[in-house]
């Protein structure tokens, strides 16, 4: 009986070091995201680069685009950016950017300074589009198909691992 005492015991060690076990070879970058094959939220936003003139959602409908979350204080956007103005240049695909929780000055001088990548950027000063987005923190990226359905979600930098090896055979199935 007394070595049943510690059966119990052990068995609960074991388990609580499997599922930490689990729990750590996860990827923080891969946090499945509710709006996967889901409509992406609409949206209307006035341009960084002229407060007169908006971008919304549906003026994107009948692309494949991407929507890159970004901010002129993020750290990790600007360890991002090298990568992103590079994929840029070989238009295989609109990139909209979501401009989050940032001053208009401060972002179009980040852009100024570091190079623009985006087609058109959205000013989301008080951060309420990329609240609907699910945006946890900034960079997050987002591939959106013709009929306006999120299709993928990278959390934290774009590297040209993730643009080789995910998105950009997944931007050939959906302009195929």
């Amino acid at each position: 009986m007394k070595g049943l005492r510690f059966v119990a015991p052990l068995g609960v060690f074991l388990l609580l070091v499997i599922f930490l076990w689990r729990g750590l070879s996860l990827d923080p970058h891969e946090v499945p995201s509710p709006l996967i094959n889901k409509p992406a939220p609409r949206f209307a936003l006035a341009r960084l680069d002229d407060a007169n003139q908006m971008i919304r959602r549906d003026d994107m409908l009948g692309k494949v685009w991407l929507l890159n979350v970004w901010a002129s204080w993020c750290v990790a956007c600007r360890e991002e950016h090298h990568t992103l103005v590079a994929f840029s240049k070989t238009k295989a695909v609109p990139i909209v950017g979501l401009n989050y929780k940032d001053t208009r000055a401060d972002g179009l001088g980040w852009l100024g300074q570091f190079g623009n990548p985006y087609d058109v950027s959205a000013f989301d000063q008080d951060g309420r589009v990329g609240i609907d987005f699910g945006v946890y923190g900034v960079p997050e990226t987002f591939v959106i198909d013709k009929a306006g359905m999120i299709r993928f979600k990278q959390i934290g930098p774009l590297t040209e691992e993730v643009i080789q090896t995910r998105i950009q055979p997944l931007l050939r199935q959906l302009n195929g």
